[in-house]
């Protein structure tokens, strides 16, 4: 890895870390705060939102200026039209964030922004043009193939971390694993990609900055805008990685296994899967159990990294089966963890 490249880094770790403070000036100037409700809400004093935009804006302001400055970021498989269609993806889903932040809009308006957002980054040309077999070889798709393919994979993405955001730090500190897992992969002389690796590095550098102010018990919340915007990137990192898709599972398998089952949970019960509010996410399930908010946190983290860490030494046969244990694992012990708190009457 150039020396060169912990400019970049430290300069996006720094920018978002002054931008935090200065936008949750913003949000307590134009009340738009988060208040708790005794519920699914559980800080104990009402906290501004707007924080992913320290995120997006330093992450935007640093890469945008290299694209300018050099082509670095442009000498591999990424064009300058993905970087189009990625950023406006972002922009998509700032502006559609701020506004539900402000005005609290309802479930279908926020699916509308994760499906345009996805849908910008198609446009840009980003797609799942082959899979690794696991078993050998590569599997090549159509090219329309190739595009349902990543937009379902970005949106999935993008709401895995929309509803991870529910502790303090959470969403932010498995993120920054997942970018960190990205920028390790791209690393190693399988994969080499030093494109990719030094734009995940940048993001990483963004997310920690952020979560200086993010972690408990925060000054600022992510909110809407921040936690989509997570998601998204990894999503479309994992992408132009060579369609890394195993790494960013590993990595964020288990909140992506919580939001299916939740969503099974509630359409048993007759409930809109996608609209309900409650508390059977795995996160808060472990609070109601008694685990403290960095319990959560930390615990989440090291999983995330215990697993996406197997990315770097396993084959692609061998992460099928992290996978499946990942998967057996997370399923026995949400569903587990589910019947007994809904037997204390917490679902």
């Amino acid at each position: 890895m150039p020396a060169w490249w912990f400019i970049p880094v430290i300069f996006a770790f720094l920018l978002s870390t002054l931008l935090a403070p200065m936008i949750r000036g913003v949000a307590l100037r134009f009340g738009v705060i988060d208040s708790p409700d005794g519920g699914r809400k559980v800080h104990k004093t009402p906290t501004p939102l707007l924080g992913g935009l320290a995120i997006a804006g330093s992450f935007a302001v640093v890469t945008i200026s290299i694209l300018c400055s050099s082509n670095v970021l442009t000498s591999g498989a990424i064009g300058i039209q993905h970087f189009i269609g990625f950023f406006i993806g972002i922009a998509i889903l700032v502006i559609g964030g701020v506004v539900d932040d402000r005005f609290t809009v309802s479930a279908k308006y926020s699916m509308m922004v994760f499906l345009l957002a996805s849908l910008a980054a198609i446009l840009g040309g980003i797609d799942v043009a082959k899979l690794t077999n696991p078993f050998g070889g590569i599997i090549v798709l159509a090219p329309i193939a190739a595009s349902i393919v990543a937009f379902v994979w970005i949106t999935a993405m993008t709401m895995t971390t929309k509803l991870l955001d529910g502790v303090d730090g959470l969403a932010s500190s498995v993120s920054l694993v997942g970018a960190l897992m990205i920028a390790s992969l791209a690393l190693t002389p399988t994969y080499f990609q030093s494109d990719v690796a030094l734009l995940a590095l940048i993001f990483s550098g963004s997310i920690f900055g952020f979560l200086l102010w993010n972690w408990y018990p925060a000054k600022i919340f992510l909110g809407e805008s921040g936690s989509t915007v997570l998601g998204f990137t990894i999503g479309v990192l994992s992408v132009i990685a060579g369609s890394k898709m195993a790494t960013a599972l590993l990595v964020l398998g288990i909140p992506a296994i919580d939001v299916a089952l939740v969503a099974l949970r509630r359409w048993r019960k007759g409930k809109n899967p996608f609209t309900t509010a409650d508390r059977g996410h795995l996160h808060l399930m472990l609070q109601d159990a008694g685990l403290s908010h960095r319990g959560v946190t930390l615990c989440y983290s090291m999983l995330a990294l215990l697993f996406g860490v197997t990315t770097l030494v396993f084959a692609s046969w061998q992460k099928v089966i992290a996978l499946a244990v990942l998967g057996l694992i997370a399923v026995i012990g949400i569903e587990t963890l589910a019947k007994y708190t809904e037997k204390r009457g917490g679902l």
